[in-house]
This record gives C-alpha cells, structure tokens and sequence, in this order.
C-alpha cells in the first residue's frame, strides 16, 4: 500500500512517546461467515494483528462493538436494516476471536467511533496512535477522524485492516491517506521494522 503524500514536508510526528495500539473490534460478528456484518479478509488482517501485537512496545487497546439494546433514534432503523445482528450486549457474538493480553485494556462501545473519554484518558500521554481491525470504512474510519480532531498523529495500518468489500477497504485507506500528515498510511512489516528499531534504542524509551 502506498503511504499517503505529503507534498514532500517532513512529518513533524512525536518520536519520544511510544505510539499506543487500538485493534479495532476483532469479534466474532464479523468474522463468522454467516453474519450479515461478515468482512472479508478478516483472516488475513487478524494475522498482521498477531505480527503488531508481538511486536507492540506501547499500550494495547482493544475495543468491541456492543449493541445498545435501546437503539435510540436512528439506531433502530439501523439494526431493522442488519436485523440478525439485534444480539444481546452478553452475546458470543460481540467476544474477541483474538488473545488479549492481560496488561491489554479493552473498550466495549455501542457506536461505530471508539474515540470518547475513555480512548482519550487511556492514550491522554501517548500523541500518536497505529489503528489496525474492522470495518475500513466504518469503525476504522470513524475512529481516526475522531482522534485526529483531538489532535492525535494516527498510523493506519491497511494490510491489518478489512473493510466491507475490497473496493470499500481502498476507498476508505484513500480518504484517510488524503489527511496526512496527521494520518499515515503504512504496512505491517514497516510498523514492525519501526517496533524493532525502537527497542534497540534505549534512549527511545527516556
């Protein structure tokens, strides 16, 4: 994936702070072929997830998509339109299919943006966030323009995500690419690369 231009200006992004990992809703609902939320290519960005995870030297945060079961206003014309997701908030369908660490935080959120108070108080001391998960082009999407407006520099990883179809994927990494430099679009093995880097160099970690 080609990484967004920028005109040829430097990026004036933090390099002290380590970057904080959001994994974006990996749950069973849209890996389960037979869910109408079903994303293709779950698979593959949950192995580039495995690759980031291992190689995170930040926090980690991962957050679930969970009904309201008010769906207030236009949440229930919503869930009329994708009636076979109207699952319970304690429903197998909204668990993680991925192994969370136990120093990991997890936020459960009823809307598609995870950014809130509560992303913004578990990242307040770390400017720069790498957003890997599903959909591209909703809860991925939703979630960096949220934290681009508080003023957050946020690395898109797009092998690590998945959108609703392929096309929806590009055109979502396309849109995001357009808001360097405050969004950065890379692949896993460049994020990775970066990790590595960071901790050879113990003066990264002062």
């Amino acid at each position: 994936m080609t990484q967004a231009s920028n005109g040829g200006r430097a990026e004036a992004r933090p390099s002290a702070a380590l970057p904080t990992l959001v994994v974006i809703d990996m749950q069973q609902v849209f890996r389960d072929p037979a869910s109408q939320w079903a994303t293709p290519g779950y698979d593959a960005a949950a192995e580039c997830i495995r690759l980031l995870v291992d190689a995170a030297d930040g926090p980690v945060i991962w957050t679930r998509f969970v009904r309201d079961p008010s769906e207030s206003g236009a949440w229930q014309a919503y869930y009329e339109r994708w009636d076979e997701c109207r699952e319970e908030p304690d429903s197998a369908a909204w668990d993680l299919t991925m192994p969370v660490g136990d120093e990991h935080a997890i936020l459960s959120l009823p809307t598609f943006s995870k950014w809130g108070d509560e992303l913004a108080a578990l990242t307040a001391e770390h400017p720069e966030l790498v957003v890997c998960g599903v959909a591209t082009d909703c809860c991925v999407l939703s979630t960096v323009l949220g934290a681009v407006d508080a003023g957050k520099f946020v690395t898109v990883v797009t092998d690590a995500c998945a959108g609703a179809t392929d096309e929806a994927h590009e055109q979502a990494c396309a849109l995001m690419g357009m808001l360097s430099p405050m969004v950065q679009l890379a692949g896993t093995a460049d994020v990775v690369a970066r990790a590595a880097a960071r901790k050879s160099e113990p003066a990264a970690r002062s």
